[in-house]
């Protein structure tokens, strides 16, 4: 399966090589985003990796209600748009409702539903009818298998672009497993499937009005992933993520990414046998 995105600029093709979703964890400001946005394309242009910006424009989910979300729909479009334009490069980015996958569908080029949401009909729905590639994050709570139904849902529109990410399952309070069986599991249904290399290492909730993690795992779970075969990657990435306004204890740090990167790429060829 390959999926086509096409902007003013680019044609990026996903599935036909490895390809990497990347960028900060929530839209802090217009100067990070294309920051991040600029160094990412330069670096992924250079390793022949396709690529696609993320940012959340609203983190619905954070662990405390005093935590940042983000700039809101309106402003965050904006940013993501021009990021877009600049660069010509694909966004993709999170919906939590219906009437709000409908107007990201107008700017964004994938529609990401968040791994809480997951099971949401109706979200899943609207994403699909939208005609847009909807990425949908497999829920902590469940298991690969369950993640057909997901899929069929969007596909009852019509809508065969269908992406899945793991990003690990709950394993006891404030911590989460990944297990490689997923990605051949989810292989079955026939979608694109990603790693989420960065909430993996997360530890939910572990600072108690924030999330913590484990950034050094980064790594050690990647190289594990593309020897399962998984198909991309979802990165979240800061220049600083000690300052980041959300998760910085999981996110990649900017400076890390070109070593990861090539060596991500080499073991994909190994697998692969190309």
């Amino acid at each position: 399966m390959t999926i086509i995105l096409n902007t003013e600029k680019r044609r990026v093709i996903l599935g036909e090589s490895l390809f990497l979703v990347g960028g900060p964890c929530v839209l802090e400001s217009e100067n990070l985003a294309l920051q991040v946005a600029e160094s990412m394309v330069r670096l992924t242009d250079e390793l022949g990796i396709p690529y696609v910006f993320k940012s959340s424009y609203d983190k619905a989910n954070r662990t405390s209600v005093k935590s940042f979300r983000g700039p809101g729909i309106e402003e965050g479009l904006r940013i993501l748009e021009k990021v877009r334009k600049t660069f010509g490069v694909p966004i993709l980015s999170d919906v939590h409702h219906p009437e709000e996958a409908r107007a990201a569908a107008e700017i964004i080029d994938i529609l990401q539903i968040p791994a809480f949401l997951c099971r949401q009909t109706d979200l899943l729905l609207a994403a699909g009818r939208t005609g847009k590639p909807v990425n949908i994050k497999k829920g902590q709570f469940m298991a690969p298998w369950d993640m057909e139904q997901a899929v069929e849902k969007v596909r009852s529109t019509g809508n065969s672009q269908v992406l899945l990410t793991d990003r690990g399952t709950s394993f006891g309070y404030n911590n989460l497993v990944s297990d490689m069986r997923s990605i051949p599991i989810m292989k079955k249904t026939g979608c694109l499937v990603i790693f989420d290399a960065t909430h993996s290492v997360q530890l939910p909730g572990g600072n108690g009005t924030s999330t913590d993690g484990q950034r050094e795992f980064i790594p050690t779970l990647s190289l594990a992933a593309v020897a399962a075969g998984c198909d991309g990657f979802f990165m979240e990435i800061h220049p600083d993520p000690v300052r980041a306004l959300s998760d910085g204890t999981n996110m990649l740090r900017l400076s890390d990414a070109p070593a990861l990167l090539k060596k991500l790429k080499t073991v994909y060829a190994v697998v692969r046998g190309k």
